[in-house]
Order: structure tokens, then C-alpha cells, then sequence
């Protein structure tokens, strides 16, 4: 006799690997997540193998200026970061997650394994320099087919992220269920454990990969993230069995549901608006406060004669009509958040440029600490942040505001975007120290002269912006999951992902922007090769000044923003 799970141990809107009911007591759950959280650990330890140190890598083997190198890490960090949209959409409206993953984990060790051919075939390996009987200024440069070959690989490691990032962090929040009481809780704690998670392979990598790649052989500084991501994979595919599998009880295309709203409200835009809308029972999305907000949206909602002898795009659904209204809410927070990105962009570039310009040496032992190593202190203040966050600060913060996340997200995201200010003004202050000790030591043109200060003073901003992230990132991620509709959710986090990507590229224009204006008339610009002779100072305090407007803007839209039922609850 067949045993047919009961309704109430089922969870709506899931299956499992067979297509069954998922019964919540064999599925999902911390199970399924602790799996997906470490082929997340595995993802990120691969990615920041080859982004962390890269500008390292363009600035020494590649031969690159300091701005070109910083421009190009930008650039295809921007792109890595809106890659995601294309992926998210080909997840939520064909394939699915768990196949998206799978392919670009595919797609992901292919990428791995060319860069480390380029930098491990003889005919790949940039020309040394340090031959003190090479004459020929051409030959320091590498062949440009070297440089197409690396940057084509580099590019496939991208388009690989872009399918893996969202939907990996998508389908791991899937495996908890956002109706049920106990399993809303694990879920806003999920997103805790998934950025400790995350940034446990960050520490990893800038730790071991950083010191093999300055070091050893880049060959194996790019060879190891390609064996990790093969040992993702199998890991993710362990879990099979025991996943949940979101699917649309409709079975209509949600970007096509989106898009009927908008069509649909400008054909009827000379129509007025039903005064008050009914809500739908049972609907996803319920009409709150907020819907009020977007009025010219409801016109979606009724038909015209012509309309209604159509088969195609009709009258749109209440729970259609609340869906846009919920992206658009979105918007400002989006742009408002876009200033933290371009904040954020620079400890992996001008950062790690400081950092390889002072002294590294740690006690008599000669020992060297590698610059980009130094991006260890922000992702172990995160590490060490996270679970005092989750156990300390949220349990008293709940039991003041009776909140299950303890603050609201849009609290903690601000708070995250007021750090990283201050964090740029500790940075603008050492900035300032080291340029005036190289002065003192008379090595301002001796650019490959350590300055006589220690390394070490650069840790405070590095703590502070990662303190920054886990309020602001995990926050971002939580707030563009919970608020999208639930057809929608990879593109949420997508969208939380193109936040970092505009605000690369705004990063990468700005920078070029400014070295055009400052190194007119034949003066140094402020991201001079010979750092002694920048001004990066003035770079940090215009960032202060951007932050600033950025955040009141941010307070402005998020003291009017209306959230959706199901989070709430």
C-alpha cells in the first residue's frame, strides 16, 4: 500500500527531484542549505582566486598602467556583477535553478581551466622584464594574443558567475519555507550564514591563493580555484535527492506576467483608474498601504471593448498589477545603493596598490605579507561579525522591536552605507599619513622605495567596510529576495547583483574621468604610477562627499517604502 504523505507535511509550491510534493520533514531545510551554502564557499574561494589579485596580475605579468589595470578589474568586475540578470532570467522564465547551477558550474570550470593555461603554456607565459639584458622596450609587453587569450578565459569566468551567483543563493533561500513559522526564522538566518559562508573562501583565498600567486607559480594560483570548482559541483550534486524545487503553479512566464501590466496600463492610459481595486483571495502578493502608490498601474486592471475581443494580452489580475508595483518600489533603493557599489570597488583595487607600496615585512623574519592579502581583515571582521550579529545583537534587538529579523532590512542596510562612509574617511586620513611620511623619508620619486610605514595602519578601513558589508550585502540580498515576487526571486537577487556591477563601471568612469581632468598641462594625476606622487587622498574624500548625498537619498525613499505582506508577517 502506497503511503501518501500528509497535506499538512507538504510545502506549497514545491517538489522534490521527482516531481512529487515536497514533504517538508525529508526536503529542504538547513540539509539542503548547509550543502548549498558550501558550494557557495567553494564558489567564492574560485572567484576571488582570479579577482581578488587581479590587478596585481595586470599591473606585473600583463605590464598594465595602474589606471589601466584598475579600469580593466572594474570593468569586468561591473560585467561579472550584471551578468547575473541574464542568467536570473534564463532561470526563472525557462530552465530552472537547479539547471542553470549546473550548467554554469559547467561553463565555470572551463573558464578556470584556460586561465591557468595562459598562464602555464610556454608560448602563453608573459616575457620577464628583470633581464637586465633585454634593451628592447617592446618585449616587455605581452604578445597580443596572450592578452586576448587571458582576457576571453577571464570573460567566460564571468558568464559562468552570472548564472551560478544568483541562483545558487536563490535556491539555497528556497529550501525554507516562508509561511511556515519556524522555517521564516531560518530563512532571515540564512542570509546571515550565507555571507559568513562567502566570505569564509574569501579568508581562504586572500590567505593561501594570494601568497601562491605572488609568490609560487600563477599557473597554480589559478590552477587551485579550477580543482575547487570541480569539487563544487560534485558536492551540489549531492543534495539531488534531497532539494526543493520551486515551480509555477501557473505556469505562465512571470517576465511575460510583468511586461502585460505595463502593456497593458499604456493602452488604457486615457482610462481612469478603479477607485479601490478588491484583492484576490489566496494571491502571493495582497494589496497593502502601498497600493495606492503607481496609481496609473491600475489601469492594467480593466479592458476595453476591443480588448476584450482579443485573445492575447487582456485584463491584467490584482496579484499582476501588485507585481510591477513591487519592482518599481525597488527602484530608488537601487539607485540609491549605487554610491556604497562604487565605494566598495575600491578595496580591491587602490587599496591593494597602497598596501604593496608600504612595509609589509612581519617581525626579523623577512616574511612578507602579499598586498592583496590584506582584504583578509574585511572578510574576517565579517566572519567574526556575523555570528555576534545573529546570536547577540538580533535576540536584543528583538526583543525590543518584537521583530523577527530584529530591525527592519532597510535599517540594517543603511546602517552598512553610513559605515562605509566613515570607512572611506579613516581611509582618506591614512592616505594622507602615507603620503606625507614618504615625503619626510625624501622617496617621493623612488616609486619602488618602500615607505617607512607600517602596513598595518590600513587594517581599520579594511574592518570597517567589511562590518560595512555584512550589514548592507546581507541586507541587500535579503530585502531583493524577499520583495520580488516568488516566480521572480533569482532576478531579485540578480538585481542586488547589478547594484555592484553599475557601480563598477561608474567606478571605472569616474577614475577615468578624473585622470583626464588632474593630469592635464603635464601634472601628475591623482592615480599616478608612482603613488607618492597621487593623490588618492583626494579621491577618498570626493567618495565621502558621494556617500553623503548618496545616504540621504537612500533615507529619503526608505522612510516612504511599503513592504510586501509576506514579509511583514
Amino acid at each position: 500500500m502506497d503511503s501518501t504523505p500528509l497535506l499538512s507535511d507538504t510545502v506549497e509550491g514545491a517538489v522534490d527531484h521527482k516531481g512529487r510534493p515536497a514533504i517538508r520533514s525529508k526536503t529542504g531545510r538547513w540539509r539542503s542549505a548547509a550543502l548549498i551554502i558550501g558550494v557557495e564557499i567553494a564558489e567564492r574561494f574560485s572567484y576571488y582566486g582570479i579577482g581578488g589579485n587581479l590587478i596585481t596580475y595586470l599591473t606585473g605579468p600583463l605590464q598594465q598602467s595602474t589606471v589601466t589595470a584598475a579600469v580593466n578589474v572594474n570593468t569586468w568586475s561591473g560585467v561579472a556583477s550584471m551578468l547575473p540578470l541574464l542568467g536570473a532570467f534564463v532561470a526563472d522564465a525557462y530552465i530552472g535553478r537547479y539547471r542553470t547551477i549546473l550548467f554554469a558550474s559547467l561553463l565555470y570550470v572551463l573558464g578556470l581551466g584556460f586561465l591557468t593555461l595562459s598562464a602555464v603554456l610556454p608560448s602563453l607565459i608573459p616575457p620577464s622584464c628583470d633581464n637586465s639584458n633585454n634593451t628592447s622596450t617592446t618585449s616587455c609587453h605581452p604578445p597580443q594574443y596572450q592578452i586576448i587569450f587571458f582576457f576571453c578565459s577571464l570573460y567566460l569566468v564571468a558568464l559562468a558567475q552570472g548564472g551560478h551567483k544568483p541562483c545558487v543563493q536563490a535556491f539555497g533561500a528556497d529550501q525554507f519555507d516562508g509561511q511556515h513559522p519556524e522555517e521564516y526564522k531560518s530563512k532571515s538566518s540564512f542570509f546571515n550564514w550565507w555571507y559568513f559562508g562567502m566570505c569564509s573562501g574569501i579568508v581562504c583565498t586572500n590567505l593561501i591563493l594570494t601568497y601562491i600567486q605572488d609568490n609560487l607559480n600563477w599557473g597554480l594560483g589559478f590552477g587551485i580555484p579550477c580543482v575547487c570548482m570541480m569539487v563544487a559541483l560534485a558536492v551540489f550534486l549531492l543534495g539531488t535527492n534531497s532539494y526543493r524545487y520551486n515551480f509555477n503553479v501557473d505556469n505562465d512566464n512571470p517576465f511575460r506576467r510583468i511586461a502585460q501590466v505595463f502593456v497593458t496600463a499604456a493602452r488604457n492610459w486615457r482610462s481612469t483608474p478603479p477607485a479601490s481595486p478588491v484583492d484576490e483571495e489566496g494571491s502571493e502578493t495582497l494589496l497593502l498601504d502601498g497600493a495606492n502608490q503607481f496609481r496609473f498601474l491600475d489601469k492594467a486592471l480593466m479592458a476595453t471593448e476591443s480588448e476584450n475581443s482579443k485573445t492575447g494580452w487582456v485584463v491584467c489580475s490584482v496579484n499582476q498589477v501588485e507585481e510591477a508595483k513591487a519592482l518599481l518600489r525597488l527602484a530608488p533603493i537601487w539607485a540609491a545603493c549605487l554610491v556604497f557599489a562604487i565605494v566598495n570597488s575600491q578595496s580591491s583595487t587602490f587599496f591593494t596598490k597602497q598596501g604593496a607600496t608600504m612595509d609589509r615585512k612581519i617581525g626579523s623574519s623577512g616574511f612578507q605579507i602579499p598586498p592583496a592579502a590584506l582584504q583578509t581583515c574585511a572578510s574576517l571582521s565579517i566572519v567574526l561579525f556575523m555570528p555576534f550579529y545573529d546570536r547577540v545583537l538580533i535576540p536584543i534587538a528583538r526583543a525590543f522591536t518584537k521583530k523577527h529579523s530584529g530591525i527592519t532590512v532597510l535599517q540594517r542596510i543603511g546602517t552598512g552605507i553610513f559605515l562605509s562612509m566613515i570607512a572611506m574617511v579613516v581611509a582618506a586620513l591614512v592616505e594622507r599619513e602615507r603620503l606625507q611620511t614618504a615625503i619626510e623619508a625624501k622617496i617621493v620619486d623612488i616609486p619602488k622605495a618602500t615607505v617607512p610605514m607600517s602596513v598595518w595602519w590600513l587594517v581599520p578601513q579594511y574592518i570597517l567596510f567589511g562590518i560595512a558589508e555584512a550589514f548592507t550585502m546581507v541586507g541587500l540580498q535579503e530585502f531583493f529576495y524577499d520583495q520580488m515576487p516568488k516566480a521572480l526571486r533569482s532576478v531579485g537577487l540578480a538585481l542586488y547583483l547589478s547594484i555592484f556591477g553599475v557601480g563598477s563601471f561608474l567606478s571605472s568612469f569616474l577614475v577615468s574621468a578624473i585622470e583626464k581632468l588632474t593630469s592635464e598641462d603635464g601634472h601628475d594625476s591623482w592615480f599616478s604610477n608612482n603613488l607618492n606622487r597621487a593623490h588618492l587622498d583626494y579621491f577618498y574624500w570626493l567618495l565621502v562627499g558621494l556617500s553623503v548625498i548618496g545616504l540621504s537619498i537612500y533615507l529619503y525613499f526608505s522612510r516612504s517604502y511599503v513592504y510586501n505582506r509576506a514579509y511583514i508577517m
